[in-house]
């Protein structure tokens, strides 16, 4: 039977050729950073929206209420999500 675990010289060569903390991570970096962005400012929105919605459609909800919740909610998150200065 084969072995399905041993690696080509290939990837031998490479492997020995690694050097741990010498790759450019540069697009990883900015990539997580727009992932990270996204999510958070994607889920303030979201959370606000959902707000909105059951504040206007409950059983006597008004729009007007609904409006100032979710704007409330809104700035409220904004306020402390926003990212700080960078040093």
């Amino acid at each position: 039977m084969a072995d399905l675990n041993h690696a080509s010289d290939a990837a031998d060569a490479d492997a020995l050729a690694y050097q741990r903390g010498t790759m450019a991570v540069n697009e990883q970096v900015s990539t997580w950073n727009l992932f990270m962005g996204l999510a958070k400012w994607g889920s303030l929105a979201i959370a606000s929206i959902i707000l909105f919605l059951v504040m206007w459609f409950q059983p006597g909800g008004s729009f007007m209420l609904a409006l100032i919740s979710g704007v409330v909610v809104f700035a409220a998150g904004f306020f402390f999500l926003k990212s700080g200065k960078s040093h």
